[in-house]
């Protein structure tokens, strides 16, 4: 956890690391052609994957909203960004949720997210950070 201190109030900064590479959206498809249960058991068990690493950080339960930023390492270009990200989202923020980490995943509570790419042929991950503000404005 990284605290900041501004003006208006205090900038805390959570982050996690998935390691390895998290499914394409494409790949999420083809599974969910199969069927609702396979799709369902598919879902599961990579937010149970990403539950493990979000467990391992020690992060609390945040009550502010977050912003998050993802920065994904990939070992080359193959896949679109768009691929990479789309899935990545909805399955972290609802394993953030799930691990009650997160009260909801809506517009109140996570407000932003940005994405970055990189090559790390060596060692492919996923850094998520939670950039939580605590302002005098932010809903509780």
């Amino acid at each position: 956890m990284e605290k900041t201190s501004c003006k208006g109030g205090d900038i805390i900064k959570h982050k996690f690391v998935i390691k390895g590479r998290l499914p394409s959206l494409n790949e999420y498809i083809n599974v969910e052609r199969s069927g609702y249960h396979a799709a369902n058991g598919f879902k599961r068990k990579w937010q149970k994957y990403i539950k493990t690493y979000i467990r391992a950080s020690g992060i609390k339960p945040i009550k502010y909203p977050v912003s998050i930023v993802y920065r994904f390492y990939e070992v080359n270009r193959k896949r679109d960004k768009d691929n990479i990200a789309g899935l990545c989202h909805k399955f972290v923020q609802d394993a953030l949720v799930e691990s009650g980490i997160l009260k909801n995943d809506s517009w109140n509570y996570v407000v932003s997210f940005a994405d970055n790419f990189y090559l790390d042929r060596s060692n492919p991950r996923i850094e998520v950070v939670l950039i939580e503000e605590r302002t005098k404005n932010a809903k509780t």
